[in-house]
């Protein structure tokens, strides 16, 4: 929502454009369940591939170990795709979107440090993250005390060698820790035993950069958008030979037509179209006889 609006590496514009008021909502009139509820009620569905419900995610981080001494807010940003550019947009574009709501799950589920583990082919990425950590804890969102309350959380990054396993969230965990990046057998599941085996949760960028509109907005509104099982809106890489390839936004819900032919203008020297491949090497090729499949 910000890209292209705001300077990324001026905290100044993105408090300009309402950021970080869902944060003080949060820590001044929410309490850690009523934003849980907030995310259940709005439906939003992790962005990464799995689709299970954020909301839950959340629920099930906060509840299933409530006496830990430490818990672990992890985002993955790494991104193993090839074609996809969906995380890297929003983290180079608007990265304190990103810390935004991480820091809001973090006070939902009990956590006091949160880790982003992003790809190391992202430089520029990584850079103005690093540069928005540092605005943001000088201005008070982040560290000891946030905002005057008793909610205190550090973020960390952790540049990953790019491996496409580690976007597996327990894979992803033993990479943070060190380790080859392996998935790990479940259960136990990262809500009861994840980073340096703490309840942890994790969250790809693009489901945690739609966190603070779903809090300044109410959970309705963004279940008024998309379709019964999948609400809201998602971000689509489009590339390969269509007339405009690039990143687009749209609500849940609508048909590989729309996306190949309304939005990406169709074939590049209006040429006939075949199939097109969906979710990079872990999906498949849909052929042209299935063009109004619903994504």
């Amino acid at each position: 929502r910000n890209c292209g609006v705001i300077n990324p590496e001026n905290i100044e514009e993105y408090i300009g454009e309402n950021g970080y008021q869902a944060l003080a909502k949060v820590l001044t009139e929410m309490t850690p369940e009523d934003v849980i509820q907030t995310i259940l009620d709005s439906g939003l569905r992790g962005r990464g591939g799995g689709g299970f419900p954020t909301g839950m995610k959340w629920k099930l981080a906060r509840n299933i170990v409530k006496d830990a001494d430490q818990k672990y807010v992890c985002c993955n940003a790494d991104e193993g795709d090839p074609g996809a550019f969906m995380d890297r947009a929003v983290i180079e574009s608007d990265p304190h979107t990103l810390i935004e709501g991480m820091l809001i799950g973090a006070y939902a589920i009990g956590a006091k440090n949160a880790v982003v583990y992003v790809r190391a082919e992202y430089p520029l990425a990584i850079k103005r993250l690093e540069r928005a950590i540092e605005q943001a804890t000088a201005a008070g969102y982040l560290g000891d005390n946030i905002l005057g309350t008793d909610f205190s959380c550090k973020m960390t990054i952790k540049a990953g060698a790019g491996a496409f396993v580690c976007g597996e969230e327990t894979a992803l965990i033993e990479s943070l820790e060190g380790h080859r990046g392996m998935p790990r057998l479940k259960p136990p599941f990262p809500a009861q035993s994840g980073y340096w085996k703490k309840p942890s949760n994790i969250n790809n960028v693009e489901t945690f950069a739609n966190v603070s509109w779903i809090i300044n907005n109410g959970g309705e509104a963004f279940a008024a958008m998309g379709t019964e099982g999948s609400k809201g809106t998602k971000v689509f890489a489009v590339t390969g030979k269509v007339k405009r390839s690039g990143l687009v936004e749209i609500p849940m819900g609508k048909t590989l037509r729309d996306v190949i032919f309304d939005i990406g203008g169709g074939m590049k020297g209006d040429k006939a179209f075949k199939a097109v491949q969906m979710g990079g090497p872990s999906g498949g090729c849909i052929p042209a006889e299935l063009i109004d499949t619903v994504i």
